[in-house]
């Protein structure tokens, strides 16, 4: 029963890092790129670790390093990919023509509005 969850968990994984792999792909612009990249990768990732924790559980010291790993993926991913286009914005890449909303802007005028 183990090894179908684990499957399972391992299966997810692989198909949601091939989801963002191509999202980044085919995606126009840096931000839709880094969407891709963060939320599908970083999921696949942690699923793929969780299977691994599950399939070592019974080792003790290999487990607590795994499921550290899943907190640091859990945590780094999304504050990266904010501070990536959060960048990427600032120097002013331009987004897709695609692309027909700029909450972003909209905040920084009442940002420089307030000051």
């Amino acid at each position: 029963m183990i090894e179908i969850v684990i499957s399972i968990f391992l299966l997810t994984g692989a198909g949601l890092s091939v989801l963002g792999s191509i999202g980044i792909i085919r995606f126009p612009d840096v931000y839709g790129r880094l969407h891709a990249a963060t939320k599908s990768a970083t999921l696949g990732v942690i699923s793929i670790i969780t299977g691994v924790f599950l399939y070592f559980l019974m080792d003790g010291i290999f487990v607590g390093k795994l499921l550290l790993t899943i907190i640091f993926v859990f945590l780094t991913a999304p504050v990266a990919a904010f501070m990536i286009a959060r960048s990427a914005y600032n120097t002013q890449v331009k987004m897709s023509d695609q692309s027909n909303q700029d909450d972003l802007a909209e905040a920084i005028k009442e940002q420089n509005r307030d000051q």
